[in-house]
This record gives structure tokens, C-alpha cells and sequence, in this order.
């Protein structure tokens, strides 16, 4: 768990509820006037009983009902304003928070979302955010509403008799250390409950996605005893914290009882010889018996507080974390046209794991340089570097003459096109998918569809382009969602193309004529396109312009395929292992 930041309701303040002054002041004011009305009412009642219920109080009865009456009806208009106010004010501001939250995490390296499961982050943005939602408005409600009223019959009470007041509250003073405690143990409950919820949204996450590994694996009753024990130890601190969080109000409760023993113990002869009336301590009686709700309410509160500041934490927690590496805010130069791409000594590690030793390289201008090797050897790595979800941890790398470490990461990731060996599609129209947010040329669409063969199957959908693809592109086959992926790609307006076993999903007659496409599309931009292509199934990159084999991290060979195959190395080695499979 994170650390918790200082300063949490100061921060919560200025970053979330700092715009919504305004109308936070209109609500609270409402809630004074509702509160205010308590002790107006307790306070009535003093003319009520002395006045109205006595023989010719018919005058007194008309001021006095009209009051209370004015009483009320103001007190439900405030009731209804205010709660409408508070709750249109609680969901902008928990909007406010969900959104920046999303907008921080997705600005974090790639390192992280390795330490964080979805799931987890899923339950940061969502659970965690909701749990503080509720807080500001009971804080609000508690000084504006509760805290007033309490004040308000508490001067009632003092004006009435002083002593009697001291009577009912002679048990507050035994509530201090119960207090602290109380708020102790909650904390640490409510930290506990919200990183079990993150384990449980990630097991869902994690059973979701592999469904169909659950399925043909049968583990159908593993998962769900997994998922159960999660939801076990949620159970079991939910209810623990929410006997911490009941236990104020119940010991306010047997504070208030003595309270009211001492008071009737007190003004029962008083009343009985006249030296007080009964409207006196009708009024006396009711303000004490009222103040019961709004400490109950405060009390509530102190455990509201203590579960939505162990959230908070964790929501700063995480906004204070910062990407690692250090990226220019603006690009000091950008490559212009197709760019050489330079990998000069560069180490890279995956914690104490070494993936890149020192590795060296030139894939040449608006060329095709195949990447080549065994499992491990740090072809995708390399990927990730020169898109920058990762840096270094020596050396440097150069697009067009241009050190990457100077371009910031919007500019620097313009430049790169992608398609991953497993194509992950949004839950959007095949048309969104292929966009992204960029404008539609209808043209340039048009030639993208036809390289990457989606026009194939594009007319057996029910809409087209505008068909939905299902969750993660669950509605399309692998192959077809492949095509999309090369399509979105070739679309892009992008100077460098990586292509990381793009066409393993594609039957071999699909796969020769999307790597014919891709191999046009490199040179078919005005000044041509330089591609990067991951490949295992060496027959694919026969006719790169360059073949770089990696091995251990390590630039083992470069050179043509013939240039290779002559030289009898390590790229002779593995093209006659896989064509003898091939031929088998």
C-alpha cells in the first residue's frame, strides 16, 4: 500500500472542492437554516405548554402555531434544496476525480502497470473514488446542519437552566479516549478492505480475460474458492470496521441516557413545588432530546472520516507518483521523414534481470530491417525503448539523427505505427478502431482496408465499418482482428513502422499478401516508411533490406538473408531448423 501523503484535506480542498465554493456555501447555508431551526423549535415549546395550553391562550395559539408551522415549512424547503444541491455537487466532483485519476495513471511508465494489476487499478479509479465521494457532504452536513443545531439547542438548553445542561452532559468527557481508539482501529480496517477490493477486482479481471482458459482448464470451482476467499476476508473487516464506526454513536447513546437521568433526577422536585414550569422543561427536555440525532450524526461522521481517509491516501498515494525517467515537456528537434534509427550501446534491465547488454545497431532510412533471434533475446524490448515506454539504463538511441531522450512522449510516439503479435481492439466500431480519434480520409481509409485484406470480410458484417467489435474484439477472429490492427497501422501517418509477429494469426495465404502490402506500404508514402519488423517465421523476411539477429541482448549478425546464409552462423542455424520443420 502507499504511503499516505500529508496535508489530505487541505489537497482534497484545493484540488476538487476549491471550484464548487460557491455553490458549496449556497448548500451550506441551507443546512444552517435547517439546523437553526431545531433550537427555534425546542424553543417554542417554553410558550406552547405556559402560554397556549392554558385557559384563554387562543391568542397565543395563533402566533405560536404560525411559527411553528413557518418552522417547518421552511425547514422542508431547505431539506429538499439542499440535498439536491449536495448530491449535483457530489457527482461533478467525483467525476472530477475519476477522470484525473484515469488521465494520471495512463501518463505513468510501463514499469508501473507491470506492479499493478487492472484489476487493482480499476478498483483505484472506481472504489476508491466512490468511498471519498460521500465524504465532503457529511462534513458539509455535519458542521452546517448537525453541528449548528446542536449549537443552537445547547443555548436553549443553557438559557433555560445552566446546571441542568451541565447534568446532561456530564458523561461527554469519557468519550475522548474511546474516541481516539475507535478511530484508530477503523483506519486500519479500512485499509485493509480497500486492498482486499483491489484483489478482488483483479481475480474478476483476471477470470474475465481467461475465460476461455477457465473453461478447457476446468477451473470453474478453483476460481471461484479464490475468488470466495477474497470476498471472506472483505466480509469479515467490513464487519469489524463497521462495529468500530457504530460503537461511537452507541456509547453517545449511553452517554446521553445518564445525561438524562441526572437532569430528571434533578428538576423532578423543582417542577413538583413550581419553582420551574412545565413549559420550561418541556422546552429544556426536547432541545436535550434533539441534540441526541445531531451527535449520533457527529459521531457517524468520525467513522465516515476515518474510511474515506484511508481511500484518499491511496488516491494521492498514487498521484504523487511520478513516471520514472525525465522527458522534455517540448521537443528541442523532431526527425523529418522517413529516420534512421541508431541504437548506440544501450543497456536495459528489468529489475536485476539484464535484457540488453550494450546492444548497437543502424536499421537504414525508409528500409525494412528484420529483428530476428530467440525467445529472450530482447527483440520486443527494443520496441518498447524506442517508443518510450521504457528508457534505458545506458546508452542512447537516435531516430533521424534526433537522441529520443530529448522528444517529448506525445511527438516521440507520433512518429510509430504499430501491430502487436496479439491485437487488442476496443469495444468499438470496426471504423473506430481504425481511427482512433484521427480525422477520416475516406481515400486513405480505403487503401488501408484493401492492404491489410479487411475488405475481404468486410461485407459479411452486419453494419460494415460501423459493426461493433465486442469486448477486446471478441466478435472477429484472430486473424481478422489482426487485419484491423495492420489496418489502424497503415492509416496512421506515421514515418516508422514496428511490426512485432504481426501476421502469426493469418493463414499463409493471408500472410503473404498482407507482408506483400506492408512491404508496399513501407514505400508508398512520400518519402517512404522505415519498418521494423519482429519476425519468428523467417521465410517472412527473405527480402528484408536488413536482418539483425539478437542473442543474449546482443547484436550476434547483420547483414542480407543470402549475406547470412553464407556467413553459416546463427541466422543459418535457425532458418535450417525452422525449414526443416517446415518440410516435416
Amino acid at each position: 500500500m502507499d504511503a499516505p501523503p500529508p496535508n489530505l484535506t487541505r489537497r482534497f480542498w484545493r484540488d476538487y472542492l476549491r471550484p464548487e465554493w460557491g455553490w458549496l456555501g449556497f448548500g451550506f447555508g441551507l443546512m444552517m437554516i435547517e439546523g437553526a431551526a431545531l433550537g427555534a423549535l425546542s424553543y417554542l415549546l417554553k410558550p406552547l405548554f405556559d402560554q397556549v395550553f392554558k385557559p384563554g391562550g387562543q391568542e397565543a395559539l395563533v402566533w405560536v402555531g404560525g411559527a411553528i408551522f413557518a418552522l417547518f415549512a421552511v425547514r422542508a424547503v431547505c431539506v429538499v434544496a439542499a440535498r439536491t444541491l449536495m448530491s449535483s455537487i457530489e457527482q461533478r466532483v467525483s467525476a472530477r476525480m475519476q477522470n484525473g485519476l484515469l488521465a494520471h495513471i495512463l501518463r505513468l511508465d510501463q514499469g508501473f502497470f507491470h506492479d499493478h494489476s487492472p484489476g487493482a487499478l480499476i478498483e483505484r479509479v472506481q472504489g476508491d473514488t466512490l468511498a471519498v465521494q460521500g465524504l465532503w457532504t457529511s462534513v458539509v452536513t455535519g458542521v452546517g446542519r448537525d453541528a449548528l443545531g446542536l449549537v443552537a439547542l445547547l443555548a436553549v438548553a443553557l438559557s433555560i437552566d445552566v446546571v441542568w445542561t451541565l447534568a446532561a452532559l456530564i458523561g461527554a468527557p469519557l468519550l475522548i479516549l474511546p474516541s481516539v481508539l475507535v478511530q484508530r482501529y477503523v483506519r486500519r480496517k479500512s485499509g485493509h478492505i480497500r486492498d482486499q477490493a483491489g484483489l478482488r477486482a483483479t481475480r474478476l479481471d483476471e477470470i474475465f480475460h481467461g475465460i476461455q482458459s477457465v473453461k478447457l482448464n476446468r477451473l470453474e470451482t478453483y476460481q471461484t474458492q479464490r475468488y470466495a476467499h477474497v470476498l471472506g476476508s472483505i466480509q469479515r473487516a467490513e464487519v469489524k470496521s463497521a462495529a468500530g464506526r457504530n460503537l461511537m454513536p452507541a456509547m453517545i447513546d449511553l452517554i446521553t441516557g445518564l445525561g438524562f437521568f441526572a437532569v430528571l433526577w434533578m428538576a423532578g422536585d423543582k417542577i413538583a413545588s413550581g419553582a420551574r414550569t412545565t413549559g420550561e422543561f418541556m422546552s429544556f427536555f426536547t432541545a436535550m432530546s434533539l441534540t441526541f440525532q445531531p451527535l449520533r450524526r457527529l459521531g457517524e461522521l468520525s467513522g465516515t472520516w476515518t474510511v474515506a481517509k484511508a481511500s484518499l491516501a491511496r488516491i494521492y498515494g498514487l498521484l504523487d507518483r511520478a513516471p520514472l525517467g525525465q522527458r522534455p515537456a517540448v521537443s528541442s528537434a523532431l526527425p523529418q521523414g522517413a529516420p534512421e534509427i541508431v541504437f548506440d550501446n544501450v543497456v536495459f534491465a528489468h529489475g536485476e534481470t539484464p535484457v540488453l547488454r550494450g546492444l548497437s545497431f543502424r536499421a537504414p532510412a525508409g528500409k525494412v530491417t528484420a529483428i530476428v533471434g530467440p525467445s529472450g533475446a530482447g527483440k520486443s524490448t527494443l520496441f518498447h525503448l524506442l517508443t518510450g515506454l521504457y528508457d534505458p539504463s545506458a546508452g542512447r538511441i537516435f531516430c533521424g539523427g534526433v537522441d529520443t531522450q530529448t522528444i517529448a512522449l506525445p511527438d516521440l510516439r507520433a512518429l510509430f505505427a504499430s501491430v502487436a503479435q496479439d491485437a487488442a481492439l476496443f469495444d468499438e466500431t470496426l471504423r473506430d478502431n481504425i481511427l482512433l480519434g484521427r480525422e477520416e480520409n475516406a481515400l486513405h481509409l480505403s487503401d488501408a482496408l484493401a492492404a491489410a485484406r479487411v475488405d475481404t470480410f468486410l461485407p459479411s458484417l452486419p453494419n460494415g465499418l460501423d459493426t461493433r467489435v465486442g469486448p477486446r474484439g471478441s466478435a472477429l477472429s484472430g486473424g481478422q482482428r489482426q487485419r484491423v490492427a495492420i489496418a489502424c497501422a497503415l492509416y496512421a501517418p506515421a514515418p516508422v513502422l514496428l511490426l512485432d509477429e504481426a501476421t502469426s494469426a493469418l493463414d499463409a495465404g493471408s500472410e503473404t499478401a498482407v507482408t506483400e502490402a506492408l512491404t508496399a506500404a513501407s514505400t508508398a508514402r512520400a518519402g517512404g516508411r522505415t519498418t521494423l519488423v519482429i519476425a519468428h517465421r523467417l521465410a517472412t523476411i527473405r527480402h528484408a533490406d536488413k536482418i539483425l539477429v539478437l542473442d543474449a541482448g546482443r547484436l550476434a549478425e547483420e547483414g542480407t538473408h543470402d549475406e547470412l546464409i553464407a556467413k553459416g552462423g546463427m541466422y543459418a542455424q535457425l532458418c535450417a531448423l525452422q525449414f526443416a520443420k517446415e518440410s516435416t
